[in-house]
């Protein structure tokens, strides 16, 4: 999934958070409700302004950053 074709960072919407283009909805917040239980029909259902594809490449870009973060020992 190419989530650069559908996840914009504007720091002039939701103080550049990661958001599905075109919405107000942040990367962060779809990523909760799939945490929290919600299906995908639930999410689709209550934010119609979004399609499956939106949700897969939320996905896509919080594996990417995942894989992406590096995480260094600090001596005790």
């Amino acid at each position: 999934m190419n989530w650069q074709s559908r996840i914009m960072i504007d720091p002039n919407i939701l103080v550049g958070k990661p958001t599905i283009k075109g919405t107000r909805l942040a990367v962060g917040f779809i990523i909760e409700l799939l945490a929290q239980g919600w299906s995908t029909e639930e999410i689709l259902q209550n934010y119609p302004g979004i399609v499956i594809e939106d949700i897969q490449a939320c996905l896509s870009y919080a594996s990417a950053s995942l894989q992406s973060e590096k995480v260094y020992a600090i001596p005790a």
